[in-house]
């Protein structure tokens, strides 16, 4: 036990320090967690993301949340949780002791600068493998189009057009459930 909570707290200590540009970027790093260790599947990955994004939180340490107590309880939930947290939470106190020096160098900004796109790959990535490892049916495929559009369209707040999403889901999942 001691040695999966070990693993645990490394694989999620190696999220934290490697995914830069939010919760979504953890995704590939839990894939390959998905893959190499067993301790959830993708199917259920997906599941947490959808948990994931209509909890109140940040995304990625939702996820990590979920997937330590998935594979732990609530001991690995807290050891998960804490080893994702805890690379941002050393970068943070260090730089924030030399920022002053750094804030204007060009080589600083150059790093950030080139960051941004190495993140939007990262999620187009993940938005890829989703498509083809989820198992949508024609009508969460309708459901997805039309509310993609209607986000676009009405211009509301992207938590309204989640809490809609969470909800169609949810009565989706009920009406296959009991077979209606």
């Amino acid at each position: 036990m001691i040695e999966l909570y070990f693993q645990l707290f490394i694989q999620f200590f190696h999220i934290g320090v490697f995914s830069f540009g939010g919760g979504y970027a953890t995704l590939p790093f839990l894939y390959d967690i998905a893959e190499k260790f067993n301790w959830f599947t993708t199917s259920q990955l997906s599941d947490m993301l959808a948990v994931s994004s209509v909890t109140p939180g940040p995304v990625g340490i939702n996820m990590a949340t979920f997937a330590g107590f998935t594979t732990s309880g609530i001991t690995g939930a807290l050891i998960a949780t804490t080893s994702i947290i805890l690379p941002s939470y050393i970068f943070v106190t260090i730089v924030s002791k030399i920022l002053d020096k750094f804030k204007t160098n060009k080589y600083i900004k150059s790093i950030v600068k080139s960051l941004k796109p190495a993140g939007c790959a990262l999620l187009s990535a993940v938005g890829v493998k989703l498509l083809f490892t989820s198992n949508l049916h024609l009508i969460g495929s309708i459901m997805l189009i039309v509310l993609i559009l209607a986000g676009i369209k009405i211009k509301r707040d992207p938590i309204f057009i989640l809490g809609i999403c969470a909800i169609l889901g949810y009565i989706l999942g009920i009406i296959n459930i009991i077979g209606v």
